[in-house]
């Protein structure tokens, strides 16, 4: 019999990469989503007749105890958040009642309605913010710079806390950087391959961003979707850091996707744009892997370099096909 899992955000990046992997080793899958004037499904158009969505809202526990009892999962992923810190200065409720308390009502629905589900919670590397260590690792003090951060805290440590208190298989995954083909236009790094992509074919000029030093730990989403899965197959619920191990600087992400089109960023890439810097940064995020290598055996395939230039290629081949961004 096969397992069921159960997903929210699943029309997201990681929610769409999460049940292609899922669907591979026979699941059947369950994908939250939101009633909504304006609802995407393009991540998943090519596998939408093989899942089966499900309304229910972050905001409403009533739907998600709903939801969880016509999906009766083995597993629940919890990817849905408010989750472009940006966006988290200028709506901080709104990014506090999703990404924080959303966390406490899937695992309170869980608990009423089948507490023996496998729980996965999307932590952040963002928890870390304003780091106390280099590299991170699950040890690390948390020290978030932003309401997305300061959110995604809650919810882990509620993830904690009701493995703790009630006995639940209830597990985070504190992920860095993760992208794709299919991150939304509104990160920094789709920004910048979607914009270097728009510049070759002689759309615009010019590429705005703001700090040009602050260093991520990038790796590709569909590597990352694998350590989810991974975390519940595990005897025992434990955190794990999901990382590449490496670290590079936004200019250098923009150097590799300018050279991949062969062109050149001191002509097309304004730096330091007042627009696009953030009350408080986040300068240096790396995590340590080391971990999840052991436990899980895992560990990302696609590299820093190959994930640059996959995103570059799609989106010129996108562009090309007149498609718009997600």
């Amino acid at each position: 019999m096969s397992k069921r899992a159960l997903i929210t955000g699943i029309t997201g990046q990681d929610g769409s990469y999460l049940a292609e992997f899922l669907l591979e080793q026979g699941y059947e899958v369950f994908g939250l989503v939101r009633r909504t004037s304006t609802i995407n499904f393009g991540r998943i158009d090519h596998i939408q007749d093989q899942v089966t969505l499900l309304p229910g809202d972050m905001l409403d526990q009533t739907s998600l105890q709903s939801a969880i009892k016509a999906a009766n999962p083995d597993e629940v992923y919890n990817l849905a958040a408010q989750s472009f810190v940006k966006t988290s200065w200028e709506q901080p409720t709104l990014t506090g009642n999703v990404t924080a308390l959303g966390v406490t009502r899937i695992l309170d629905a869980i608990l009423h309605v089948k507490p023996d589900v496998r729980f996965y919670q999307a932590s952040s590397s963002e928890m870390f913010g304003k780091v106390q260590e280099v590299p991170q690792r699950e040890t690390t003090s948390f020290y978030p710079r932003s309401p997305y951060g300061v959110a995604k805290v809650y919810g882990h440590w509620n993830t904690v806390n009701y493995r703790e208190s009630y006995d639940m298989f209830a597990v985070s995954g504190i992920l860095f950087n993760h992208e794709s083909p299919r991150r939304g236009i509104e990160f920094v790094t789709r920004k910048i391959t979607w914009n270097a992509a728009r510049i070759k074919l002689g759309q615009v000029e010019k590429l705005h961003l703001g700090n040009p030093d602050a260093k991520r730990d990038w790796g590709f989403a569909g590597d990352y979707v694998k350590a989810m899965w991974l975390m519940l197959q595990q005897d025992t619920p434990e955190d794990y850091v999901i990382a590449s191990g490496d670290t590079h600087r936004v200019s250098e992400f923009v150097e590799l996707a300018f050279d991949a089109l062969g062109l050149d960023v001191e002509e097309h890439v304004v730096f330091n744009d007042p627009r696009y810097t953030r009350p408080a940064e986040v300068d240096l995020l790396v995590g340590d892997p080391s971990k999840a290598g052991a436990k899980l055996g895992w560990e990302p395939q696609v590299t820093f370099k190959q994930l640059v230039e996959m995103m570059v290629e799609a989106d010129l081949k996108a562009l090309r096909e007149g498609q718009r961004a997600y």
